[in-house]
């Protein structure tokens, strides 16, 4: 039986109503796919406790977690991926790589335009159709 990882993304925005994308590195899981950034829930958190540790670990910033947006179930190869991504706003810092490949402020319209990992690809679609 496959294990199930709960993982949970941010769509952090900013004033040019552009979006924070990270690219995981070739070492990463889903190597060289684009992500909204995030990672596990660990024993004992909300999901939008671990947004904020999350994003605090990997790009020493710190975000305000608002509305959910997406929660998928996606089954790759190996493993069963929930999830769930949430609006997010920057509070504190700019996002630094810490772990990514590459990072970058990108256009709604233009999100479709980068290869995110499946997971992502239902929040993208949510999103882009927003304005």
């Amino acid at each position: 039986m496959k294990k199930t990882v709960h993982v949970v993304g941010a769509i952090i925005e900013n004033e040019k109503n552009e979006i924070f994308c990270a690219l995981r590195s070739p070492e990463m899981t889903l190597g060289n796919y684009w992500e909204f950034p995030g990672g596990k829930i660990e024993a004992g958190e909300i999901p939008e406790q671990a947004l904020k540790r999350e994003i605090q670990e990997e790009f020493a910033c710190t975000i305000q977690v608002g509305a959910k947006v997406e929660d998928t179930i996606y089954e790759y190869e190996k493993v069963i991926v929930r999830l769930e991504t949430y609006k997010a706003k920057l509070v504190d810092g700019q996002p630094t790589a810490l772990e990514h490949a590459a990072t970058k402020w990108v256009k709604r319209d233009e999100l479709t335009k980068l290869n995110f990992a499946p997971a992502d690809v239902p929040a993208v679609e949510k999103i882009t159709k927003e304005h």
